[in-house]
């Protein structure tokens, strides 16, 4: 028996590096993934045969209103139970604060469409399914960011992720009577594209500095903790901001 056997998740943006390791995790550890992808399909395909295609994949518009909440409809109806989500879905967009006031705007608007008002409809609606069948987990993958503040050019994603930890901690108060728990997760920085390309850019020094152990947090790392964070003997973690960081912001 492994830990996650008769766990079926939903993990939004799962053809990301983070995503792929939580789906990689998750089915090492006995779940169904049920692998939620934007436009690449292939990616996504490509994943659920790594995982001995122990899932199934669904494409949705996270940017759009009706997005999430036709995700885990059309995720409802092909799994029948869903025991799990994972809020993985994240942009980072840049936008000066003397840029148009229209594109300051449109900027703020879609990274919250994305990283937070579509969690929030997933949430809903897992709440709503999870009342029905006597429970289930919320994973909502935050960020560092969320805790310390964020740069200039970046502070839609920074509040954005602050919101999310917010979102989980509301949840956790109010629904863990009723088996409805909910973990945060907050990295630092993580060795994916977006890591790569700010290395590009800066040079691993930059993206170094501040970090004790002197190393990014793999994906790897990252999904063997959601794994791990759902195993139903932890449901004391209700409530709790994991931080993924390095030692790089102590809380």
């Amino acid at each position: 028996m492994k830990h996650l056997d008769g766990q079926t998740v939903l993990v939004t943006g799962a053809t990301g590096a983070i995503g792929q390791a939580i789906c990689k995790a998750l089915a090492a550890d006995g779940a169904k993934v049920i692998i939620h992808y934007g436009r690449n399909r292939a990616a996504a395909d490509t994943l659920l045969a790594s995982i001995g295609g122990k899932g199934l994949c669904i494409g949705a518009d996270l940017s759009t209103p009706q997005g999430a909440t036709q995700l885990w409809q059309e995720a409802e109806d092909a799994a029948g139970t869903i025991t799990g989500l994972v809020n993985n879905a994240g942009i980072r967009s840049e936008v000066a604060v003397h840029a148009p006031l229209e594109q300051w705007q449109a900027t703020w608007e879609r990274e919250f469409r994305i990283n937070f008002f579509a969690a929030v409809d997933l949430t809903r609606a897992a709440i709503l399914h999870f009342r029905k069948i006597g429970g289930g987990r919320i994973i909502n993958m935050a960020s560092r960011a969320g805790q310390r503040g964020y740069a200039a050019n970046a502070m839609a994603y920074g509040a954005s992720k602050a919101a999310l930890i917010n979102l989980t901690k509301s949840v956790a108060q109010s629904h863990g009577a009723e088996g409805i728990t909910a973990v945060a997760m907050a990295p630092g920085w993580v060795r994916t594209e977006m890591a790569e390309t700010y290395i590009a850019q800066h040079g691993g020094a930059a993206a170094l500095a501040g970090i004790p152990i002197g190393a990014m947090a793999t994906p790897e790392e990252v999904g063997e903790l959601v794994a791990f964070a759902f195993r139903r003997s932890q449901a004391s973690l209700n409530g709790a901001v994991l931080d993924v960081n390095g030692g790089s912001y102590l809380r």
